[in-house]
């Protein structure tokens, strides 16, 4: 581990990192990863008990703690005693990796001993549809702060902090690139929420508007943001581009079918530009600065591989 007073992170290796795992076993198998792993990604069982399930452990002590504290208000306060989800963000640049990792917790969290219902939502159902984007003007920084329905996220957050029942997201859809009019996702009754999007821990207030009093952020009770340095990132979203162009962009009804019929060159080329003028930008502005206020930082590597973690100090 490395040291240093003046660090709000603890750093630890792959190596440190995968001590930390005790007891905790190891219920999945390499099919079921391999169900939830990204396209272009090649996640082991290696990578489960190196950084998984220690990660598994940390939650599990981070849960128990967070319902002592909430038993203690309760009791001081005399209040009814009222079983609220647990919440994890997990942001990350876009072709990070951060939606395996959300659906490996998922997987794992649902296989503890208590056998919690877990739900996972992604903040993409919360951007503006198509129409009000190009209404806007704003269809070119989709992914942006601005393109998010911000106070209906928040709205959700609300409700879901609060231990509500029949509680519904908005669904979108990759293959059609816009929210899917009136169908939801029904979380149930989740003891466990993940809440995965791109800009989650983000704070700073859009142009024109009043800095604002209350954040995604605020409703979570552990983040994680899943880094990787941007060559590699790039590189990974140039590849993914490559195998849709050849599988789910072919579909007739993907927004993305216009790219079906590139050579490989040309594919590359319309993949870079992408990044570059959209992605790039949004990583450097607006996803990468909310890295250090997360409470775990998963470092990777070029293999896809965590090299490094970060734990905030309490």
């Amino acid at each position: 581990m490395q040291k240093s007073k003046y660090s709000r992170f603890m750093s630890f290796t792959r190596e440190e990192w995968a001590e930390f795992r005790s007891n905790t076993p190891l219920n999945i198998t390499q099919s079921e990863i391999e169900f939830l792993c990204g396209i272009n990604e090649d996640i082991s069982l290696e990578e489960i008990i190196a950084i998984y399930l220690p990660l598994i452990r940390y939650l599990s002590v981070s849960m128990e703690a967070a319902e002592k504290s909430d038993k203690v208000n309760d009791v001081f306060f005399q209040l009814e005693v009222k079983k609220v989800p647990f919440i994890i963000g997990v942001a990350g640049s876009v072709a990070v990796g951060k939606s395996t990792t959300a659906r490996i917790l998922k997987s794992l969290l649902l296989k503890l001993t208590t056998q919690p219902e877990v739900a996972l939502i992604t903040t993409d159902g919360f951007l503006y549809p198509n129409d009000v984007l190009e209404a806007k003007g704003i269809m070119n920084k989709k992914g942006f702060p601005e393109s998010y329905d911000r106070k209906a996220l928040i709205d959700f957050m609300k409700h879901v902090k609060s231990g509500e029942k029949n509680i519904q997201a908005p669904i979108y859809s990759h293959e059609q690139y816009d929210i899917l009019p009136n169908q939801y996702i029904d979380l149930g009754e989740p003891e466990i929420v993940i809440i995965e999007g791109i800009n989650v821990l983000q704070t700073s207030k859009l142009v024109g508007e009043r800095t604002p009093n209350i954040f995604v952020s605020d409703f979570f009770d552990l983040s994680i943001y899943v880094d990787a340095d941007e060559r590699d990132i790039s590189k990974w979203y140039v590849d993914r581009f490559k195998i849709l162009k050849n599988t789910a962009f072919t579909k007739q009804n993907s927004y993305f079918n216009k790219y079906a019929t590139l050579s490989d060159q040309e594919t590359e080329v319309i993949a870079k530009d992408i990044w570059n003028r959209i992605n790039k930008k949004n990583l450097k502005q607006n996803i990468r600065p909310t890295k250090k206020r997360a409470d775990i930082i998963l470092k990777k590597g070029l293999d896809h591989r965590v090299s490094s973690v970060k734990i905030r100090k309490r």
